[in-house]
């Protein structure tokens, strides 16, 4: 990046300021004014972020396909119009490393949080052997450590532990492997992209690999006591394809979710709307060859025209959001999709999906809502068949599907819905509604998000209902609450309302809890957009403990970092410690931040 900074500097700072907004005018306000359906952080919040981080997104990461029509001059002046700071020769943290680095044990010999929901069932309940915490202990937790990611303005990776070691993604591209007692650093490893999902570990050889994806469509597989690469595989071409959900990890194999943000696309003037369609992809763990990739929708072919004259494609859409669930005893795959960008309809957008594990075929299809064809092209008017007459609400999956046993010995598949309603479904009967569970009012940013979470008692729905500039309800319910359900009947238990916001009024400062949930015996963990983690008693949903993070933190590696909102994954509670992140977006439906906090019981 030497040449970068020398290029920067070659012309005067005024014309370098007008050289960059007009680049900014021209491709970049559509998406990034802050005020639209684009799913793309605002000029304020990328102000935050750094120089390096900028280049990277334009250069190899989410935004390449826009950084593509772009000289270098023109990227790098972007960067440093954006943040006020030209790229530096070196963009990576440096800090001091943990003083030894000792082969990492065997993983499965310790108490562990590896991967999304705890297991390959995605219960996302951690039992007491694991947690070493009991709800007598919850009242007692304090702060032990805080870790900052450095040039980052979302925390969204959620934490994992295994064998000692806490593994994280950050926002600036790179993966931490950190001391899960101490916080000190073992490694750092930089990838193409931006890395949101959750890690998984597992044996590799003679040692082990920890597992994850880029929000650049790209596998990777790292040694986890080095942090040296083993393999990487980009899964998806599509310029803005990306893997939000945590890959699974099962009998060696590693299943890999595909979502996008090309639903956003349309805003860009010109653009053919769209050809992404969501995939499963099967890879060898070894090697990361690909055994197979199954589509959510058959191929888009030209349909008609985009509001401004481009030409449309379909079907589209139908992102997988979440990490797959496996059920080791029927052979099947389960994952939840989103909704299509463009029509013609198929049954599987804003469905449950069941895969052969072996060969990926389709097993079955529970669509849940029907006609959900939503994004910018038909946000603008893109009339039929490109869109339909009114678009849709847009009911997506976050939620993982939960693979839980009742009382009884019955499985079901529980999950959540940005519709408000929590469902059960029959996995011996196609996917067969068992019981459904209106929980919140639902919308764009509304009812259940990232991750509900099972006890085998009862199923747990966080709600959300956050406001979403420029799609407001007439008459929003207040964001946020807690719901307990009987998981044989769904009849409701309890119901703990929104909190009061601890966070100054505000943009993106409100009580719904968007981030995925943990249960270990007794207590629900949940997060909140107003920055604060909470707490539940889970006989009556009183709230026992909770933490405010909106305040700035020391950090055990020098690294300046303040809490924000928490409006993603979910905490990890591992021996008796528990891990979060706090900080996400900051678009007006939420506030960003940077760090990484461990507490345990003094």
């Amino acid at each position: 990046m030497a040449a970068a900074t020398v290029l920067l500097g070659a012309a005067p700072a005024a014309a370098q300021d007008s050289q960059a907004e007009a680049v900014w005018e021209r491709q970049c306000t559509a998406c990034h004014s802050g005020t639209s359906d684009s799913r793309a952080p605002s000029r304020e919040t990328l102000a935050l972020t750094s120089p390096e981080a900028v280049v990277r997104a334009l250069t190899s990461g989410t935004m390449q396909e826009q950084g593509a029509a772009l000289s270098v001059e023109e990227r790098l002046a972007v960067a440093g119009f954006l943040t006020g700071r030209a790229p530096a020769e070196d963009g990576l943290a440096t800090w001091d490393l943990c003083a030894a680095s000792p082969p990492m044990p065997d993983p499965s010999a310790a108490p562990r949080w590896n991967g999304w929901g705890v297991s390959a069932r995605n219960t996302r309940f951690q039992p007491a052997d694991q947690a070493g915490l009991n709800a007598a202990d919850v009242p007692r937790l304090t702060l032990r450590w805080a870790f900052g990611f450095p040039a980052a303005t979302h925390a969204w990776s959620q934490p994992v532990v295994a064998g000692g070691r806490l593994f994280a993604g950050s926002h600036n591209s790179q993966v931490y492997a950190l001391d899960a007692a101490t916080g000190c650093t073992h490694w750092i490893f930089t990838a193409r992209s931006a890395v949101r999902s959750a890690i998984s570990v597992a044996p590799h050889g003679d040692s082990h690999a920890v597992y994850f994806g880029d929000l650049a469509g790209t596998v990777y597989a790292v040694d986890a006591d080095t942090g040296d690469l083993l393999w990487s595989r980009r899964v998806d071409e599509h310029p803005v394809a990306r893997i939000t959900g945590a890959p699974t990890l099962f009998e060696g194999r590693l299943y890999v979710p595909v979502s996008s943000l090309e639903e956003a696309s349309g805003l860009i003037p010109g653009y053919e709307c769209c050809r992404f369609r969501g995939s499963i992809v099967a890879l060898d763990a070894a090697t990361g060859g690909v055994i197979w990739k199954t589509y959510t929708l058959d191929e888009p072919t030209p349909i008609g025209q985009t509001p401004g004259g481009a030409r449309g494609w379909g079907p589209s859409g139908a992102a997988i959001w979440n990490a797959p669930t496996i059920d080791a005893a029927r052979g099947v795959l389960y994952a939840a999709t989103g909704n299509q960008y463009t029509g013609p309809e198929r049954e599987t957008g804003d469905a449950v999906i069941a895969l052969d594990l072996r060969d990926g075929a389709f097993k079955w299809t529970r669509q849940l809502l029907p006609a959900d064809i939503f994004g910018s092209t038909c946000l603008q008017g893109a009339a039929p068949p490109v869109c339909p007459e009114e678009a849709g609400p847009d009911y997506d999956f976050g939620n993982s599907p939960i693979l839980a046993t009742r009382p009884d010995g019955r499985d079901l598949i529980v999950i959540g819905q940005k519709s408000g309603v929590g469902w059960a479904l029959d996995p011996d009967n196609e996917g067969e509604v068992v019981w459904q569970y209106r929980a919140g009012a639902g919308g764009l940013n509304g009812g259940m998000q990232w991750g509900s979470a099972t006890d085998g008692e009862r199923a747990y729905f966080p709600v959300s209902d956050a406001p979403y500039p420029g799609f407001e309800l007439p008459d929003p319910p207040p964001p946020g609450g807690l719901h307990a359900v009987r998981l044989d009947t769904g009849e409701r238990v309890w119901f703990a309302p929104p909190a009061e916001p601890v966070c100054d009024p505000g943009p993106g400062c409100n009580a719904a809890q968007l981030a995925a949930i943990t249960v270990i015996p007794g207590v629900v963990f949940s997060g909140s957009n107003d920055g604060a983690l909470r707490a539940y008693d889970t006989r009556d949903g009183s709230v026992i403990w909770e933490y405010d993070s909106n305040r700035a933190f020391e950090t055990v590696n020098g690294v300046p970092a303040s809490g924000g909102s928490m409006s993603a994954a979910g905490p990890a509670v591992v021996d008796g410690m528990v891990y979060v992140n706090s900080g996400y977006f900051g678009n007006g439906v939420s506030r960003p931040g940077n760090v990484l906090l461990a507490f345990g019981v003094e």
